[in-house]
């Protein structure tokens, strides 16, 4: 089963690679920059989180590396987001 990978840069550009893990890092030809592609379930569940943030977490003081890392979490590693918490 091929697994898609989208450009963190531009978030238009995407691959498809017959093997599935977090992230690729890899030229894009869209931004011209050598950037972070990550797996595109990953980045729609942080766009998810970006609509509708968790409530159980101070989403918006969290750096977008930390939010794609939890999203990441969530949906490769099966964690809940409750799992997860900001300390002041």
């Amino acid at each position: 089963m091929n697994r898609t990978y989208r450009c963190l840069n531009c978030t238009e550009h995407t691959v498809s690679r017959p093997f599935d893990t977090s992230h690729l890092s890899k030229h894009c030809p869209v931004c011209d920059s050598f950037e972070r592609l990550v797996n595109d379930a990953v980045f729609e569940q942080f766009r998810t989180f970006e609509e509708s943030p968790p409530e159980s977490l101070s989403w918006s003081k969290l750096e977008r590396q930390e939010k794609l890392l939890i999203s990441e979490q969530v949906t490769r590693k099966g964690r809940s987001v409750e799992d997860f918490s900001i300390e002041a």
